[in-house]
Order: structure tokens, then sequence, then C-alpha cells
């Protein structure tokens, strides 16, 4: 087994892949943009990722390939959970055929951006 040296976000992505994720899809903002940073030029054959136009696209879009059946991640910033909120409390309650991650990176402190938040009442209300 090759012994890799990672970051947190570059060993979400990896995980992601191993875990066949095929369709990985985020919005680039500090602390997560690692997490497709580090995979978006690979030759990733039979696989999606990509940067999209803003936090819902890429859940929107990462939704639909779970339920087309697809395992899929979404990675966003705190800040872009608030864009994409409407849509993931949506499908939170619906449910997915696939698999669906959604990596949302927290910034305690504000030491990469302007804004903090934790998430993590997101999920509670959600029920994820």
């Amino acid at each position: 087994m090759e012994r890799l040296i990672l970051t947190g976000n570059e060993a979400i992505a990896r995980g992601a892949l191993a875990a066949g994720a095929s369709v990985i899809t985020g919005y680039p903002g500090t602390p997560s943009t690692g997490c497709i940073g580090s995979i978006i030029g690979e030759d990733l054959p039979g696989r999606h990722v990509e940067w999209s136009v803003n936090e819902k696209v890429a859940f929107e879009i990462a939704t639909g390939a779970a339920w087309a059946g697809h395992r899929a991640m979404c990675t966003m910033k705190m800040s872009g959970l608030n864009v994409a909120y409407d849509a993931v409390i949506s499908v939170a309650y619906s449910g997915t055929n696939g698999g669906l991650v959604v990596y949302v990176a927290d910034d305690p402190g504000a030491s990469a951006g302007m804004a903090e938040q934790d998430t993590r009442g997101f999920a509670i209300i959600s029920d994820l």
C-alpha cells in the first residue's frame, strides 16, 4: 500500500474517489478549496469533477447524480451552505437513490475569510 502525506482536504477528496464517487462538485472558497483543487486536473476516467458557478448549482449537480443512483460529493465553505441551503434541506428529507456527501468546511475564528459560522446546527435542523 502506498503511503501518502495529505492535508485534510486532500484526504477527503481521495476518500471520495476510493469510495467510488463518480461526480464531485464544488465552489472554490477557503477553507474547502483544497479538496477539489487537489484532484481537478487529474485524469479520472468515468468520473466528473468540476468547479460549479455557485454552491447551489454544485449541490444540485451532485444531487442529480445521486438521484440517478451514482455516488457523489459536493464541497463548499460555510458561507456557501447558506447559498445552497434551500436545496439541501429539501433533499435531506426526500433522499437519494445513490450516495451523496456534502462536505462543508467551517472557519472557526474567521482565520481564512470574513465570516465565522458553525454549520453543525444546520445538520441538526436538517436531520442529517
